[in-house]
């Protein structure tokens, strides 16, 4: 039966209405508009009263491990099984949905792990956000998660065989690891990881299979190369440079932020093992500037929380959509950010808005988190094609 939402405050992916109505039907949205216009078809739907309330699209968190469920260390959670990590990934994507969270890109899991996960939610078997898998992330030799969830390469045809790997295994997305990171004992975050070379092939490989490359890049080095090469995004980004920023707004590039990761780790110093707390707290000293820096630039955002990470547990969009407003970006920006923004980066154009024809991915929040940003830790409602999976209306 087809559900009508009246009298909302609609935010539609990429602005504001009032007094809207929403009619969904077959799991996608049949009519957007103003309520006192609405279309006979809605007298005979299931009526739901929206007033004080907004509907938003689902979210989109660009940036996840589903393998992982943000354990105290991530390196000692990478030792299991893929059948174990497998079972995993659906509680977590559970917890995603339970958040607000519709969609999601994991960057970087166990072998095709993820990219079967993905298949079986494609197929309607599991209850869970659709999820885009980009199949185990690409290091070099010794390079930062070559432990945990990365594959290791080197050179220019070792990177082209390995983004070929994760495609033919089934992933949609690829990512690369340009820089040391926090997590990986022995390697300095800001440590320029592939050649230029390098970073050109995969996203060259990538762009010609016509999926989006992601590079975990903390350091200005691997930043720079990462953004000459016309990579999609920059995850982290905590050394993104003035100059850059601007690059980064004339290609188009995206900057994904992560600030609950770098949370996690500093906020937690009693468990999260030494070598990682004393880098989080340098990242942390680079990544508020480069944030604003970006922001000053014209850079889009995308939200991804990195979860999975210690104590950074899935289901954290809203509560990073909250921290990029505290750390400066407009709250439009961060609702942006985590629904059209992220399908543009994504490249998957039937989610992130909410327009006729599109799949009826929705949650309807308290109030007016555009005014009380707190209130994005409390969906009412969440609806993925339609259905209700989380919560009531």
């Amino acid at each position: 039966m087809a559900t009508y939402l009246g009298g909302v405050t609609l935010f539609d992916g990429r602005s504001v209405r009032r007094k809207a109505g929403v009619l969904v039907d077959g799991g996608a949205v049949g009519w957007v508009g103003p309520h006192a216009r609405a279309p006979r078809a809605a007298r005979s739907a299931a009526p739901v009263d929206g007033m004080g309330r907004l509907l938003t699209p689902g979210l989109i968190d660009c940036h996840v491990h589903l393998c992982f469920d943000g354990g105290a260390n991530f390196v000692e959670e990478a030792r299991v099984t893929e059948p174990y990590a497998a079972i995993k990934c659906v509680g977590n994507g559970q917890r995603q949905l339970a958040a607000g969270v519709t969609t999601v890109r994991d960057l970087g899991g166990f072998g095709a792990v993820v990219c079967e996960v993905a298949r079986a939610i494609e197929e309607g078997r599991i209850r869970a956000p659709r999820v885009i898998a980009s199949g185990q992330a690409i290091t070099i030799t010794g390079g930062h998660g070559w432990n945990s969830f990365a594959r290791q390469a080197d050179g220019a045809d070792g990177m082209r065989l390995a983004v070929r790997e994760q495609l033919r295994r089934g992933a949609r997305s690829i990512k690369i690891v340009a820089t040391g990171g926090v997590l990986t004992p022995g390697v300095s975050f800001d440590f320029t990881a592939f050649t230029p070379e390098e970073v050109e092939a995969a996203v060259d490989e990538a762009h010609k299979w016509g999926v989006p490359i992601a590079a975990h890049a903390i350091g200005a080095g691997g930043i720079e190369n990462c953004v000459r090469a016309g990579i999609d995004s920059i995850e982290h980004g905590a050394q993104i440079g003035a100059e850059t920023a601007r690059r980064m707004r004339a290609q188009g590039t995206f900057h994904v932020p992560t600030i609950s990761a770098l949370d996690g780790i500093v906020g937690n110093p009693e468990t999260v093992p030494d070598y990682a707390v004393e880098k989080g707290k340098a990242v942390l000293g680079f990544a508020r500037d480069a944030f604003r820096r970006a922001i000053r630039a014209g850079v889009r955002h995308a939200c991804g929380t990195d979860a999975g990470t210690p104590y950074n547990p899935h289901g954290a969009a809203p509560r990073e959509m909250i921290r990029m407003i505290e750390w400066g970006l407009a709250p439009l920006k961060a609702l942006q950010a985590a629904t059209s923004n992220a399908a543009e980066l994504l490249r998957v154009p039937s989610v992130g808005t909410i327009e006729e024809g599109k799949a009826a991915d929705l949650v309807l929040w308290p109030g007016d988190p555009l005014d009380d940003p707190s209130l994005l830790l409390s969906p009412v409602a969440v609806l993925k094609g339609g259905e209700v999976v989380a919560g009531a209306l």
